[in-house]
Parts: C-alpha cells; structure tokens; sequence
C-alpha cells in the first residue's frame, strides 16, 4: 500500500516515534512524506521515502494530488491544533479528499494507532479491489 507521512513541526518527534514503533508494518508498504518530515523519518528509521515538497511549499497539495488520482491507500498525518498554520487552507484540502475519495487518515497518535493496527490486520485491503 502507499502511505503519506505528514506532520506538523510540534508533531514531526511523535510520528518519528511512532514509526519507529511499528517499523517492521511500514517496511512492508511504499512511503510518502512531506519534505522535511520525510528526511527526518529517513534519517531515524533507514526507511526509503519518497520526499515531496516541504508542507507550506507545495507537499500538502502533491500529496493530495495522488489522493486525486487513486495512487494513496492511507494517510497519517500528526496535527498541531494549537500552533495557526500558515497553509491551512492546503491542509483543509487534503483532509477534505480524504474524505471525498474514502481515504483512511489519522490525525494524531490516537487515531494513528487504530489505523496502523488496522493496517497490519488487513482491514484497509479493501482498497486493493
């Protein structure tokens, strides 16, 4: 499956952590990431990542781009709801073509943990059909 890894600054250490916890799950799958999220977690885990452009550049919307076209399975994208984003417009967008296109997505480490085991059990496989 293709995942997209995003997260915001205040949030990048939480999804490094979790993907290093569940590193034997993501090995299996194909990763995206947003530029500086993608280094970070590639520098931490050795995982390959295919890199976008860094969120407020452009990544947000090249993510949502493969969203669009049916070539994203899953989305774990960590959010800071405390800190104003300058490109939020662009990560309202990416959440709504979740939605539009039925695209699992979590939000925070609560959300990513149910995702990740769902993953792992074979339940997003409906998005291989």
């Amino acid at each position: 499956m293709n995942i997209a890894l995003i997260a915001h600054d205040e949030e990048k250490e939480n999804l490094i952590g979790f993907v290093t916890a569940y590193l034997p799950i993501f090995q299996k799958h194909t990763l995206f990431a947003t530029g500086t999220t993608g280094q970070k977690i590639s520098e931490a885990t050795g995982l390959s990542i295919h890199r976008f452009q860094s969120g407020p550049l452009g990544g947000d919307q090249q993510i949502g781009a493969k969203i669009a076209e049916n070539e994203m399975d899953v989305v774990f994208f960590f959010r800071d709801p405390l800190t104003a984003q300058p490109h939020d417009p662009d990560i309202n967008a990416l959440v709504r073509l979740c939605d539009v296109y039925k695209i699992p997505i979590a939000t925070n480490i609560g959300t990513g943990e149910v995702l990740i085991r769902g993953l792992e059990s074979g339940y997003i496989e409906w998005r291989n059909l």
